[in-house]
C-alpha cells in the first residue's frame, strides 16, 4: 500500500481533493438557491468543472524522465488515474448536491464528469499537465456564450448543459472521455 501513497502524493491527491471540496462548498455557498431555476444545470456543471481543473495539476508527476523510465506499465495506470479522478468529481459533486438539497441527475453528473477529465487528459497529453485545464475550461466558456442548441452542431458544442439522455451530450461525452482517456494512457503526458 505504501506505492499508492506515494503514488497519490507525487500527483497532488490530497491538495486536489481539497480543491475540488472547496470549489463545491463555495459555488453551493454563493449560488443563490431561492432565485435559481429548478433543473438549471450551470451550477452543477461549474462545480465539475472547477473540480476537473483541480484534478488535472495531478496528471503527471514531479519528474517526466523518472516516470518514463520507471519499470513499470504506466498505461492501466494511467487510464485508471484518469477514470478515478472522474468518478471523484462526480462524487464531490453528488455529496454537495444532497448536502444542499438539490436534486440534480447522477447521469449527467456521471456524464460531464468523465467528459470533462476526458478533455483534461486530452490537454494533458497534447500540452502537459501544468495546461490540461485549458480544454474544460475553454469548452466551458465556449458553452457559455453559445446560441440555443436547437441543431446537432450546437447541441454538441453544449452537451455538459444538455439534460441527461440526450444523445448528442452523451455520445459527445464518451467520445471525448474516451479519446481523452486513451490518448493520456498511451502518450502520456506531454514534457
Amino acid at each position: 500500500m505504501r506505492w499508492l501513497t506515494l503514488y497519490a502524493r507525487s500527483r497532488q491527491v490530497p491538495a486536489s481533493l481539497a480543491a475540488m471540496v472547496i470549489s463545491a462548498v463555495a459555488v453551493w455557498a454563493l449560488a443563490p438557491h431561492a432565485g435559481g431555476r429548478a433543473g438549471d444545470p450551470w451550477l452543477p456543471v461549474l462545480v465539475i468543472t472547477a473540480g476537473v481543473m483541480a484534478a488535472s495539476v495531478g496528471l503527471s508527476g514531479q519528474d517526466l524522465a523518472l516516470d518514463r523510465t520507471a519499470a513499470i506499465r504506466w498505461v492501466p495506470r494511467r487510464g485508471a488515474h484518469v477514470l478515478l479522478a472522474g468518478a471523484l468529481v462526480a462524487t464531490v459533486l453528488l455529496i454537495a448536491q444532497t448536502a444542499g438539497g438539490d436534486t440534480a441527475g447522477t447521469a449527467s453528473a456521471v456524464r460531464d464528469s468523465a467528459g470533462l477529465m476526458g478533455l483534461a487528459a486530452l490537454g494533458a497529453a497534447l500540452w502537459g499537465a501544468p495546461y490540461a485545464w485549458t480544454l474544460p475550461f475553454a469548452w466551458l466558456s465556449f458553452a457559455g456564450f453559445a446560441p440555443p442548441p436547437t441543431s446537432t452542431p450546437m447541441r454538441v458544442a453544449t452537451w455538459m448543459l444538455l439534460p441527461s439522455g440526450t444523445p448528442a451530450g452523451t455520445w459527445t461525452a464518451t467520445v471525448l472521455a474516451v479519446t481523452g482517456t486513451l490518448a493520456y494512457a498511451v502518450a502520456g503526458p506531454r514534457r
